[in-house]
């Protein structure tokens, strides 16, 4: 090894003690995060045979973010929402939604949690709401559940949600009068009534035409932008996965890509362009999954041969036949 090589070498293991010392230094894992998902496990048991939902899924989702998640069917993705919404409770691991966990909440604290924490809408808009009920009175329920006292003080309420969304006007109105979009925005608004942390919405535009579902996403984008809430939304709709910021791919159990959105101006002509870069997602146990449109074009398969490089790693397929 020549002298300018052994230099090189010797910076880049500089380098690297550096970047290992500064990743010592960050806060805890998910310490900023509004919900935290650490390594976490769903088994369900069905007649002696075990199927895992979830295998170790990581997640991180800061305050106020506008962000989808996507999946095939039976990736784990329902199931996440089930878990963070309360419905469900995970086997193993870790989540935590505004500081509350998940795994160790009694049946008090999960209704609390429930009712004062987490909004959620349903893909079936007739699951939403109350048929009974008008679209004033649906959204002034989840209040009076809580506790909430004062009929003027939920009146209030219940129309501003629904004058920010654009039904302010069907406040009278029963479910059966109104289209699905119409209803959607409804449960929103009863979804958001109690000012809670987190806005979760399984296939919100699932039964709905394309126009419309652009309509449900923009009232999504109005409580994000006007109330602040954090809003995650699980979605097959490709429109509403591209308008976000931020969308996180599910994959077998666990979060496998990420795309990352932001707009640039072009200094010259002063346009605006959308930049969309993908990444793969890294655990906590080093484990990550590459694309499969990756790895069935170089034949990768059951192992991978790696280099160690000062800025990077480098992934080639399984040469030790040659």
């Amino acid at each position: 090894m020549t002298t300018s090589e052994t230099e090189k070498s010797t910076m880049s293991l500089a380098e690297l003690e550096q970047r290992a010392t500064a990743r010592r230094d960050r806060p805890a894992y998910g310490q900023d995060a509004l919900i935290s998902c650490d390594r976490l496990v769903r088994i369900f048991t069905a007649d002696g045979i075990e199927v895992q939902a979830l295998q170790g899924l990581d997640l991180l989702v800061t305050k106020g973010e506008l962000m989808a998640l996507v999946g095939a069917s039976g990736s784990g993705k329902s199931t996440l929402m089930n878990i963070l919404a309360g419905l469900d409770e995970p086997t193993a691991g870790q989540a935590k939604v505004a500081d509350c966990d998940l795994l160790s909440m009694n049946a008090k604290e999960r209704l609390r949690y429930r009712r004062e924490i987490v909004g959620f809408v349903w893909q079936q808009t007739a699951r939403n709401l109350l048929p009974y009920l008008t679209a004033a009175q649906n959204v002034a329920l989840p209040m009076q559940l809580r506790g909430v006292r004062g009929r003027a003080k939920k009146a209030a309420r219940a129309q501003e949600l629904l004058d920010l969304l654009g039904v302010g006007e069907l406040r009278d109105r029963r479910p059966a009068q109104l289209s699905g979009g119409q209803q959607q925005r409804v449960a929103i608004a009863v979804a958001l009534a109690n000012d809670p942390s987190v806005l979760l919405a399984d296939e919100p535009t699932g039964e709905l035409d394309s126009t419309t579902g652009r309509q449900i996403f923009e009232s999504f984008r109005a409580a994000n932008e006007e109330l602040g809430t954090t809003i995650v939304i699980v979605t097959h709709d490709q429109t509403v996965a591209t308008e976000v910021r931020r969308t996180v791919a599910i994959r077998d159990g666990r979060t496998s890509t990420e795309v990352l959105r932001r707009t640039r101006v072009d200094e010259t002509t002063g346009e605006e362009h959308l930049i969309a870069r993908e990444y793969a997602m890294l655990d906590r146990a080093g484990r990550l999954q590459l694309p499969a449109e990756y790895t069935e074009t170089l034949g990768m398969r059951d192992r991978v041969a790696l280099e160690l490089e000062p800025d990077h790693i480098g992934i080639w397929p399984d040469d030790s036949t040659d």
